[in-house]
């Protein structure tokens, strides 16, 4: 564990590169209109401007947890925030959906790289008891928030400047971030390694194969035999994928992670959650803007019933565990998430940001704040050191993949039911009945939790 002269400036670095990475998953979305018509793309293409992202993060992330172990965490965080940014600076240059698709995946290749470190350091620099469950509830805060912030500043960004500068603002950020890092992160020790590029590439290809054929079949059919065979190769390569493992010396995905039941169950739940959450996330934006009228501004602003609830939960999380213990709070913001979705799918139709939006999105930012921080202990307790960097990044893995696996059943359950039109009841209809999907998603999540997280509570340290 290493002396910390700074843990202030060392945590708000941490958090501001993760909130970073956060923010751009859902900056886009409030500015998806805007994109469509600038760029052209399809509404089911539109999907893969965020499963673009996703999916390279999620795919990289066990390798860029392997090379922060090989080649020293402050080195691949250093060298994550400069991919990051520098591809930032691409995307909003697009002037194609390629170009923007392109850049996209190289940005969530950035992440990949950057975010496992900031998980790890936490581990590095913050001895386990108080210290670290304050830091982990700050970093689950700065993850919860992201998805918010995002959504209120890319609408405000599209509206007032252009979508483009969510993207453009990334530079200063990064830069200033990368001259902390130099300054207050040290260098972790290195351990002597190889990479497993075999494991990275099959498990990138796979779960990007998968959504495709997925996101296929909600464009043109489940009749399609591009969609099939994409489905399968996914498959096939996922397979390909463990059996890499089971034989590498130095796997990029240790399975003995998956040794401890409860361990998995953190995982399997973190990964329903977030397919739940994404629905949220993507279609309210839209159905804001195409639905009620709202411009990009305006639909970033409505998203505030969530942003402030959330912060007051998120850090509560410390104080609420040592009173009533992790699963306790876990379970109460599934449960508010799954009724906050369920009310907003069924108060769809009614075509009202009073009725229909405004109280569900208290309760879910509510809930939101009270999951993640519990999930992410769940998912990195009992680890070894030696297995640190590849459980951080199996933990971010579930959250990305859960992203755009969840993404891309809900374009389907969107698009079923015949041709999208540009008709507000239509579209009302089908947010709605997406929800109560995205609702039936997280409640998964609440059974798996409830059956198998903290069945006994760990002591909680007060001092």
């Amino acid at each position: 564990m290493k002396r910390v002269t700074h843990p202030g400036m060392v945590l708000a670095i941490i958090m501001a590169s993760y909130l970073m990475i956060v923010i751009d998953i859902s900056i886009v979305l409030t500015g998806l209109p805007r994109i469509q018509s600038s760029l052209g793309f399809t509404p089911a293409s539109l999907s893969w401007v965020q499963n673009a992202y996703t999916l390279a993060f999620g795919g990289f992330l066990l390798l860029g947890a392997r090379a922060g172990d090989i080649l020293g965490r402050r080195h691949m965080f250093i060298a994550g925030l400069a991919i990051f940014t520098l591809a930032s600076v691409a995307i909003g240059a697009a002037t194609s959906p390629v170009w923007m698709l392109t850049f996209r995946a190289v940005q969530g290749f950035g992440a990949a790289v950057l975010a496992p470190s900031t998980l790890a350091l936490i581990s590095v620099y913050f001895p386990e008891g108080h210290e670290r469950t304050r830091a982990l509830s700050w970093y689950a805060a700065a993850a919860g928030m992201g998805a918010t912030v995002g959504l209120v500043l890319g609408g405000l960004l599209a509206d007032l400047i252009s979508w483009r500068a969510g993207f453009f603002i990334n530079l200063p950020i990064g830069l200033l971030l990368i001259l902390g890092s130099l300054r207050y992160i040290e260098e972790t020790p290195r351990h002597a390694g190889q990479f497993d590029l075999a494991g990275a590439i099959s498990s990138t290809l796979g779960m990007s194969a998968l959504v495709f054929g997925i996101v296929e079949a909600a464009e043109v059919g489940w009749h399609s035999p591009w969609s099939h065979s994409a489905m399968a190769v996914g498959v096939l390569l996922l397979t390909f994928f463990l059996w890499v493992q089971s034989g590498a010396s130095q796997p990029v995905l240790p399975l003995r992670l998956f040794a401890d039941r409860s361990r998995n169950a953190a995982y399997a739940a973190r990964l329903l959650f977030l397919a739940g959450m994404v629905g949220f996330w993507f279609f309210t934006a839209q159905y804001l803007q195409r639905v009620l009228g709202f411009s990009p501004m305006l639909a970033g602003l409505a998203f505030v019933p969530v942003t402030i609830p959330q912060l007051f939960s998120s850090f509560s999380v410390p104080r609420l565990m040592r009173r009533f213990g992790p699963r306790s709070v876990l379970l109460t913001g599934l449960a508010l998430c799954v009724l906050g979705l369920i009310w907003q799918g069924l108060a769809a139709p009614q075509l009202s940001y009073l009725a229909g939006l405004l109280l569900p999105m208290i309760l879910i930012g509510l809930g939101q704040g009270w999951v993640l921080a519990p999930l992410t202990m769940a998912g990195v307790a009992g680890v070894e050191a030696r297995d640190a960097g590849a459980a951080s990044g199996l933990v971010n893995v579930a959250h990305q993949f859960g992203g755009s696996l969840g993404l891309a059943v809900l374009v389907v359950v969107f698009a079923s039911g015949g041709q999208i039109s540009q008709d507000a009841a239509d579209l009302a209809q089908r947010t709605g009945r997406t929800l109560e999907v995205s609702a039936l998603l997280v409640f998964l999540s609440l059974l798996i939790s409830a059956r198998f997280l903290f069945a006994r509570a760990p002591q909680v340290h007060t001092k």
